[in-house]
């Protein structure tokens, strides 16, 4: 599943060492602008606890995890819209991501430059968020006029499509993002979502602070949350720096006192990827048995015979009815057997719609 998501922002706020620390790439992190020119991609397995419980049970040959691909952009500048610094590339880039990751510098440090010359989160949000909705008003005002044109000589499929791209080009006008417009119906997000716009993706704001304010943040992340209270997206706050240092270190146990001095619980790099998957409207299933435990990765709301497609496109053309444990279930009884016996196994058919955490079954015929 070619789903991605883009670590963007201005130049020298951290996304190249956060990229370095969640991906089997290696982005180049340096204290200059433009450091990163062309997009680096890297692929970085999902954490998830629940896959070693089941490889412990299991004891397979083999575990396989879930994935989730990462892409590291080019820093963005003002008048990026209108060809700036290396705007247009960063603009192609960012559409061709799913979602997106935008990192923010929340942190004082006179040995960083900053491209402003001074630390303002809120006002680098704003710069980047003027340069996409610059580029998104473009496309919904030619956009818009076309809808008009087809509505006012009866179609009304694009009558519904000038309703809500009328909508999108007050908001964008009012200095808003695409995101912050709510779709009144099922049929007005298909709209939206063929619309393609930079504003509309998916946003996950990531706050890189220093290595004191990794567990509880800092004045800088609290105005961040109050800039983004109305949007519709999420806030991670992470010490990039410190991430990196905590990604050197190979010793579990030793990594594990390094996060307990920090007061985390885990890296801040694990809840990152498992943010970025659940961002991408991702979730997962399971296969279990002595050969393999994986992970696999499907969209929120897919049914069994899409779920069944994704292990092989023969498993969903012959699909017949799929065997669905439950992670618990399993985890308690130990084996399918076990489940079986105490109806804890489920036959489940083609509008079954598989839940985060299933283990499952499919049987088919071709």
């Amino acid at each position: 599943m070619s789903l991605k998501c883009g670590i963007v922002g201005l130049p020298n706020v951290g996304k190249s060492t956060l990229f370095n620390c969640i991906s089997s790439g290696k982005a180049q992190a340096a204290n200059f602008p433009f450091c990163t020119i062309e997009p680096n991609l890297g692929s970085t397995n999902v954490p998830d606890r629940r896959l070693d419980v089941l490889s412990e049970i299991c004891k397979p040959q083999r575990t396989i995890p879930a994935t989730v691909d990462i892409v590291d952009i080019a820093g963005l500048v003002r008048g990026a819209s209108h060809g700036e610094g290396l705007g247009n590339q960063f603009l192609a880039n960012i559409r061709e991501c799913d979602a997106i990751l935008h990192v923010l510098r929340c942190f004082d440090d006179g040995n960083v430059v900053h491209v402003d010359g001074n630390v303002d989160p809120v006002r680098d949000k704003e710069v980047v968020d003027l340069e996409l909705q610059i580029k998104d008003l473009e496309a919904v005002e030619a956009r818009l006029a076309k809808a008009d044109k087809a509505a006012r000589a009866g179609d009304k499929d694009a009558k519904k499509a000038a309703d809500l791209l009328s909508r999108y080009k007050a908001a964008l006008e009012a200095g808003k993002s695409c995101r912050s417009v709510e779709t009144a119906n099922e049929e007005e997000a298909a709209i939206a979502k063929g619309l393609f716009l930079l504003t509309n993706k998916p946003v996950l704001y990531v706050c890189n602070v220093d290595e004191a304010s990794a567990a509880t943040g800092n004045a800088y992340v609290e105005a961040v949350r109050k800039a983004v209270k109305d949007e519709n997206a999420g806030i991670l706050v992470i010490a990039a720096k410190t991430e990196a240092e905590i990604a050197e270190i190979e010793d579990f146990e030793e990594r594990k006192m390094f996060l307990d001095d920090l007061g985390l619980e885990e890296s801040g790099v694990v809840r990152l990827i498992q943010g970025a998957y659940r961002l991408l409207g991702l979730q997962t299933f399971f296969t279990a048995g002595a050969d393999e435990c994986r992970a696999w990765t499907i969209h929120i709301g897919d049914k069994a015979p899409k779920a069944a497609g994704v292990i092989h496109t023969d498993f969903e053309k012959g699909f017949i009815r799929a065997e669905v444990i439950k992670y618990d279930d399993f985890v308690s009884l130990k084996t399918e057997a076990a489940c079986r016996a105490a109806g804890k196994l489920a036959t489940e058919g083609k509008e079954y719609v598989v839940q985060d955490g299933d283990i499952m079954h499919f049987l088919f015929n071709v």
